[in-house]
């Protein structure tokens, strides 16, 4: 059963009226991230092996350089369209931010009720896509990077975890969701070899490792 999560006071009244919603949401099916389906494992270990194994450079990194969150249609930019995507029950103003929904975070199995609670994760992050080779592509390449929504690179998750995640390898740092591990890694594997991106020594031998019960 997914976990629901209060940040903020309510009144006596403002609270029993949360409770409701509560109980007609744990009612409710679960909500779930709508991630492209990535590649099979199988497919994964087989890119994983064509990968360049290279130490990673971070110089001349700034996030400004990936242009983030574009417009992709109306008044609607890249992570409106992600929540509307990854949530169910989506209600959005004229200005196309979300006003109401539900959100499950496949990261650690958290269901929110508030877009503010989530941030659009880069599954991988900007910052290791440029560790890895795209300190060399033009801008417009590194646009269409930050904001793919073909490639399973681009996924609704609690703010909370994606900051924590930071610009960490599968190394350093995976979902606490251990059911979700293994469609975390073929995503990996799938945009760094979509990309041509290359991994260390020390990702490769984890994401080997993961893969190898996928």
């Amino acid at each position: 059963m997914p976990r629901f999560y209060a940040r903020r006071r309510f009144s006596l009244a403002a609270a029993a009226t949360a409770l409701i919603s509560a109980a007609t949401l744990f009612n409710a099916p679960t909500a779930s991230a709508a991630l492209p389906t990535p590649v099979s494992g199988a497919t994964a270990r087989s890119y994983l092996a064509t990968l360049t194994v290279a130490t990673e450079n971070r110089t001349g990194y700034n996030r400004d350089l990936f242009p983030h969150w574009i417009t992709q249609s109306g008044a609607c930019n890249t992570r409106e369209v992600v929540l509307k995507r990854d949530g169910t029950n989506v209600q959005q103003d004229s200005s196309c931010a979300a006003t109401s929904g539900s959100w499950y975070s496949p990261y650690d199995g958290a269901t929110w009720t508030a877009a503010s609670d989530l941030d659009i994760d880069h599954l991988v992050p900007l910052a290791e896509a440029w560790d890895s080779g795209a300190g060399s592509w033009t801008t417009s390449r590194r646009q269409s990077f930050a904001n793919d929504l073909t490639r399973p690179q681009l996924i609704a998750v609690t703010d909370n975890v994606n900051q924590a995640k930071g610009d960490q390898d599968p190394a350093t740092w995976m979902p606490s969701r251990t059911a979700y591990r293994c469609t975390y890694v073929r995503a990996w594997v799938q945009v760094k070899y979509y990309y041509g991106l290359s991994v260390d020594s020390a990702e490769k031998s984890a994401l080997q490792n993961y893969l190898a019960s996928c």
